[in-house]
């Protein structure tokens, strides 16, 4: 007779008592559960790029696919192309030089490199800032590895800046890394030269190193800058770019950081140790995206601001406000005094309209009176989902 089968007592590491599964793994499941009941939910939630990357990149790809010896594990560091593809992007774009052998590294995005980077700079019990609202994964990941997350506010007041009065009155013995996102997400503010700079003051002067995570600066922005271009920054500040958004190329998985070749090492030691290097063939076409001239960004961008436009419509009708200035592949705004909750807002639209609508909510406190809409959707799809909202 077959025994019966029984669970093993085993329980799962303490660090996962710190975090939840991630918001969009959850709300997906119920997006694709009500489309599998026939119910064809318009996703405006997550911010994947639906049209497709150069047609040169994919023709790179593809020719090296065929490349017999192009199979083999490749460089922790990455390809030479693709380090140096990186850097002439970075002078090109955004006028700062570096040195592709020592002062960039490929990842396979920019949330590999969140993990990577805590695991640099951070001991457990040390503190990391992280903005409120922001990118639930800087403080989902610092929970995880140990580390203390003190949030510090992003208010619509000071157009979504950090206010350098209260930052200084914190008690900053502890902290390791300040994460900074400009363009930032979910806000769609952007950032100036300015605010870079007094970044980068406030990291030397207070001994933190500034991580900005820079994947919107070419959607719907007309002057990409980096906080790389402020002198002396490369001394204690890191900065993540993307081609997921860039380039359209979110499901490749390939991202860079850039700073001093120290820095570079000292990561590089973690990211060693925990995967290898990207498919050759991929790099390579990669190395080709970087090379788009201005009228291919501007084709990207044609596209997303006629989303914008319908995104606005669909704010207006819900009653929403949002700042014109924003830039970035999503729409920000604030909900109307006469809804109690966001998220009832959201529910009702998901339910009643049909249409999944990010809360503001999942990126901190400050976000709770606001929504997201996603510009990653085509137009048709986008002017539909303002005919359901208009119904309802």
């Amino acid at each position: 007779m077959q025994k019966e089968s029984q669970t093993y007592k085993i329980a799962p590491a303490d660090r996962l008592a710190s975090v939840s599964e991630y918001y969009f793994s959850k709300k997906l499941k119920e997006v694709a559960q009500m489309n599998a009941e026939g119910k064809d939910v318009i996703s405006l939630g997550i911010g994947s790029p639906d049209m497709p990357p150069s047609k040169e990149t994919i023709e790179t790809l593809c020719n090296n696919a065929h490349d017999p010896n192009g199979h083999g594990y490749q460089p922790y560091v990455g390809i030479p192309e693709l380090r140096k593809g990186f850097a002439n992007w970075y002078q090109r774009w955004y006028r700062v030089e570096l040195n592709p052998n020592t002062e960039i590294q490929p990842l396979i995005g920019s949330k590999e490199g969140i993990l990577h980077v805590t695991l640099a700079f951070v001991n457990p019990g040390e503190q990391v800032l992280v903005p409120n609202p922001g990118y639930p994964t800087y403080t989902s990941l610092s929970k995880i590895l140990g580390a203390e997350v003190i949030n510090y506010d992003l208010k619509e007041e000071d157009g979504w800046m950090p206010d350098f009065e209260a930052l200084e009155k914190m008690d900053l013995s502890r902290v390791k890394l300040m994460w900074t996102n400009y363009p930032n997400m979910p806000t769609g503010a952007n950032a100036t030269p300015e605010i870079y700079e007094r970044l980068v003051d406030f990291a030397r002067r207070k001994n933190i190193v500034i991580v900005n995570d820079n994947p919107y600066s070419f959607i719907l922005n007309d002057k990409p800058i980096s906080i790389l271009s402020v002198p002396g920054a490369k001394d204690c500040c890191i900065e993540f770019n993307s081609m997921s958004k860039s380039h359209n190329m979110p499901g490749w998985r390939i991202g860079m950081l850039a700073s001093n070749a120290e820095f570079v090492q000292w990561i590089l030691k973690v990211k060693s140790n925990i995967d290898s290097g990207m498919f050759r063939a991929m790099q390579l076409a990669a190395a080709t995206a970087l090379e788009a001239e201005a009228d291919w960004y501007e084709g990207n961008n044609e596209n997303y601001r006629n989303r914008r436009h319908l995104a606005g419509e669909i704010m207006k009708t819900l009653g929403c406000t949002y700042d014109e200035k924003q830039v970035g592949m999503f729409l920000w705004g604030k909900i109307p005094a006469s809804c109690k909750d966001v998220e009832e807002l959201t529910e009702k639209v998901l339910h009643e309209a049909r249409v999944f609508i990010t809360p503001g909510f999942i990126f901190g406190s400050n976000g709770a009176r606001y929504i997201r809409i996603s510009l990653c959707c085509k137009d048709n799809k986008l002017a539909e989902a303002l005919e359901r909202i208009k119904r309802i």
